[in-house]
Parts: structure tokens; sequence; C-alpha cells
């Protein structure tokens, strides 16, 4: 199967499909096209029986600046599937949707800056090194608005719930070791090394019974995470009331005018 993306560069080796973010010069931020090509990326990976394990990484310098709020904000189309992405829907965020419905042991190799979404996508992967130069931080109610499923599902159980609290009420960032001493992230790796161990890791799992493999994330979503399907409709529909108010505009615009913001609570 081809994988041809425009914001993506897709390969596929050995069984392992390395997806990395290719928008080096925006940090990987997320457009209406990047969160396209995700969903696009991840169902294709899905329907390929050759692909047993996913490498997730961006191009450096970033892994991902969440999502590109600039290009956003400009008006500019987006996507037929991505067209109701700032409206209420009764599902989840087709990108993320894609991504937990995968069967194949995803991997994020955190080689920069996570924020946002980027952070969330992270958190959507079954494990995760970091570079040393890594850093993590939610963001989203910096914006006037609530983390997605990374943050509000899987982040309490990898942080506990009182941690995750802190970090997404805050929005504070936070760098590798932190986030390894958190269990965020199983290790750190330096920064030139982080694709190879990313790639070996990937290899280790490749060599395994696939079948087994797949029924194996399986059984660990239904011991550990369980279903995402309320939580992520909650969420998108909350999105939608919050995408609306004074407060996530005043979030963006003083983002854009680098200046610090003024919150009405409404």
């Amino acid at each position: 199967m081809a994988y041809h993306y425009e914001t993506l560069e897709v390969e596929l080796k050995d069984h392992i499909c390395t997806i990395a973010l290719n928008r080096p010069a925006r940090r990987n931020a997320l457009n209406p096209q990047g969160y396209a090509d995700l969903e696009a990326a991840f169902r294709a990976v899905q329907a390929d029986p050759e692909v047993r394990v996913v490498v997730l990484t961006g191009r450096d310098p970033a892994f991902c600046a969440g999502e590109d709020v600039k290009e956003m904000m400009t008006g500019k189309p987006a996507p037929d599937s991505h067209a109701r992405l700032r409206q209420p829907r009764p599902s989840m965020t087709p990108a993320a949707e894609a991504i937990l419905r995968c069967d194949r042991p995803i991997i994020a190799a955190v080689n920069g800056v996570a924020v946002g979404w980027g952070m969330d996508l992270s958190l959507l992967a079954d494990m995760r090194i970091a570079s040393t130069e890594a850093r993590f931080a939610s963001l989203f109610v910096k914006r006037g608005l609530i983390t997605d499923l990374g943050g509000l599902w899987r982040l309490p159980k990898l942080v506990g719930p009182e941690r995750a609290a802190e970090l997404i009420f805050s929005g504070r960032m936070i760098d590798a070791a932190e986030a390894a001493a958190l269990g965020m992230v199983m290790e750190v790796i330096p920064h030139d090394d982080l694709l190879a161990r990313a790639g070996a890791l990937a290899a280790s799992i490749a060599e395994n019974p696939p079948l087994a493999v797949r029924y194996l994330k399986e059984g660990l979503r239904r011991s550990t995470w369980s279903d995402p399907e309320p939580l992520g409709s909650w969420i998108s529909q909350t999105l939608g009331v919050l995408f609306a108010t004074d407060d996530h505009r005043e979030g963006v615009a003083s983002f854009l005018e680098k200046r610090p913001p003024q919150f009405k609570g409404r």
C-alpha cells in the first residue's frame, strides 16, 4: 500500500511503519490538512496487513506544537472530513478515533516540543520514549478550551488524577526528565539516538506473532483504558461550545499578539 500525504512522511520497512509529522517550519503544528492526514494514515495502517508496529515522531526541531492557531483562525478551508472541526459533533475527534482504533502497537518517539494536541497525540500512543530535548504542556486551558482524550482519558491513568489535574489546569511546561519521573514516558534518550532506540523497540515487537500482539493490545485496552467513545463525544460537544466563547477568542488573540490575555469568563 502506498502512503502519500501532504503533511506527513510515511515509510514502511520490515513491518514497521514510521509516521513523521513533516511541517518543521511550523514546528509540526497541525492545520486542518494535518488532522486529515493523521486520520487517513492511521486508517490506512489499520487496513494494511504488512504493518505490525507504528513509530510516530516529528521532523526536527519539534514533535508537534499543537494546533496551528494562525492558520486555523484565518478561515482557510478545511478538508471535508474536518469541516465541522469547530462545531459540536456527536463523536470523537476523527484523528484521535483513528489512532485509538488502530490495533497495532504505537510508539511515540517524542523528539522535541509536544504541546496542546501534540501532547495529546503522544499520549494516544501505547508507549512513549522522549529525547532529552522533549518538552510537554497541555496548554488548552490557555486558549479557553479543554484537552482532548490524551489529557482527560490517558493522562490520569499514567500519572494519577491529582498530577493530571495540576498539569491540565495550569498548562505548565515540563521537560523530559520530569515527564519520565511522572510516568508519562518510559525513558529519556539522547536526542541523536532517539529514532534508533524507537526502531529497536519496534523491531523487538514486530518479530513476534502479529495476531497475538494485536490481541494483546486489545486486552490492554479492555483492562486498562475502557471505551473512549462516551468521553470523546462529550469532549467534542464541549469544544464546540468553548470555541464560540469570548475567552477562547481572547486566548487566541493574545497568543497571536504576544500579550498577556484578559479572560472575562464568557
